[in-house]
């Protein structure tokens, strides 16, 4: 940052502050339950775990995160019109990052907007989307670092765009919140159940727009199917389901690994961040590149795949008024991609105090899925041929007629989701995976995976925000 003079020492000095001991965590959790209307549940700074006794707290602690401290001092963030130009500041920018700034660029007349810099901690993969920037916008004068806070510090910059490995998703927006920008972050929108909470936290205190990057969220089908729930023509909601399944022959996430990624063009350090400390070895390169077959920077399937199926399904059973999960169970195996830490395979089962419940399959190593369906006690409803499909149940046969319902235009792509949410940003509108959505989809997620590793099933209580096992 501008204000530091050794940036090895800083970089340092934050990742001691940033991690936190195990007992540490225990301590914070649960600290306190004073009402907060945006998440309608207490505001204690993290999610307690409450064991059973058949499981030992030991087995536990590695599902909290390290308490997120912001690193920047609080800045007001401005307003900006409807014909103000957003500054962006991409960091993480490689795959999905760098997909990111590709579309940002090609549709930065269309959005009125401007990439002002990009952050990675490898060289090769900071030339590339400074490159990239400079590509679609040849009169730019992007500023390309290793360490966020230079960007966050940047006048220019408005907006935030989050794609770095999961581990690093909290610490980053609530920075960014907190130097007064708005924030779009990639899902999972965090590592852990409880940095949820430390970033819907600070949404509501600095007042910030935040978008997850669960796409399918703007697909406008979920809102009408939610519209003919809202109507009454599904009767009482029963369960809903969803799939999120694929196959590969060499195994998911086995991504290219480059050799040329090495300590001397990668800031190993800052890449670790709070997660467990590790010398540059030869595993290295296999955790950089791979990072979502590793615990400490993923929840694989969970963290991956089932974002995209959840927020869009709750979207079409509760529209803008999400719930909390109450129960969640879930099963996981690990059969035949045996060379990672997550299962390749996973059932995830949800209870809402609505009594509604919600199935979701996930797989890497098939990819015939289920396909999504919501089950009302007088009709189901299905989605086919550019349609919601509603079929009255047998009993309800004579008093129900089926029905095909348009859905109209298209969605679900990132540069729908981006103006989605530069919309927000300008106008103040609700954007379509916001952070009332988000916290309870990893409220879930977080509920999953401790479900999945202990074999058991966990509860949450929203107003102490506690999750018992």
């Amino acid at each position: 940052m501008p204000h530091l003079n050794d940036e090895e020492r800083a970089v340092e000095e934050f990742r001691e502050e940033f991690t936190a001991t195990r007992r540490e965590l225990l301590k914070m959790a649960g600290l306190g339950a004073a009402a907060a209307s945006l998440i309608a549940a207490g505001s204690p700074a993290f999610a307690e775990i409450l064991p059973d006794a058949s499981i030992g707290k030991a087995n536990l602690k590695k599902f909290q995160g390290a308490k997120i401290k912001p690193r920047m001092k609080t800045v007001k963030g401005g307003v900006i019109g409807a014909n103000d130009r957003i500054g962006i500041a991409h960091i993480g920018v490689g795959g999905q990052g760098h997909g990111h700034v590709d579309v940002v660029g090609s549709d930065r007349e269309a959005n009125n907007t401007r990439s002002i810099g990009v952050c990675d901690v490898w060289q090769k993969r900071l030339d590339s989307a400074k490159a990239m920037v400079l590509r679609h916008d040849p009169d730019g004068k992007p500023v390309a670092v290793k360490d966020y806070r230079y960007l966050l510090d940047n006048k220019d910059v408005d907006a935030v765009i989050i794609a770095t490995p999961e581990h690093w998703h909290a610490q980053i927006a609530v920075d960014a919140m907190e130097a007064g920008k708005h924030v779009y972050v990639e899902k999972p929108m965090t590592r852990y159940a409880d940095e949820g909470f430390a970033i819907a936290d600070a949404v509501q205190r600095t007042g910030r727009v935040l978008q997850v990057g669960s796409q399918g969220s703007s697909e406008p089908k979920w809102r009408v199917a939610h519209q003919a729930i809202a109507d009454g023509k599904l009767g009482e909601l029963v369960s809903a389901q969803g799939c999120y399944a694929r196959n590969s022959r060499d195994g998911e996430w086995n991504y290219h690994i480059d050799e040329s990624a090495g300590p001397d063009n990668l800031d190993w350090k800052m890449w670790l961040g709070s997660a467990a400390d590790r010398p540059w070895n030869d595993d290295s390169r296999a955790r950089f590149f791979r990072y979502r077959k590793y615990r400490d920077y993923s929840a694989g399937l969970l963290g991956d795949l089932m974002p995209h199926k959840l927020h869009p399904l709750m979207i079409a059973v509760f529209g803008d008024k999400p719930e909390w999960p109450l129960r969640v169970t879930s099963i996981g195996t690990m059969k035949i991609s045996t060379d990672r830490e997550v299962a390749d395979t996973i059932h995830v089962l949800v209870e809402f105090p609505s009594g509604c419940t919600m199935y979701v399959y996930l797989s890497t190593v098939n990819e015939q899925g289920i396909e999504d369906v919501i089950r009302g006690h007088k009709s189901t409803m299905r989605f086919g041929g550019n349609k919601v499909q509603l079929r009255p149940e047998r009993p309800f046969a004579e008093e129900l007629d089926p029905e095909d319902i348009p859905i109209p235009g298209s969605g679900g792509d990132l540069g729908t989701h981006h103006r989605d949410w530069f919309e927000a940003i300008r106008t103040g509108k609700r954007p379509n995976a916001p952070i009332d959505l988000a916290v309870r989809v990893q409220t879930i997620v977080g509920m999953a995976e401790i479900a999945e590793l202990n074999h058991k099933t966990v509860t949450f209580d929203p107003a102490t925000r506690k999750m018992t096992v």
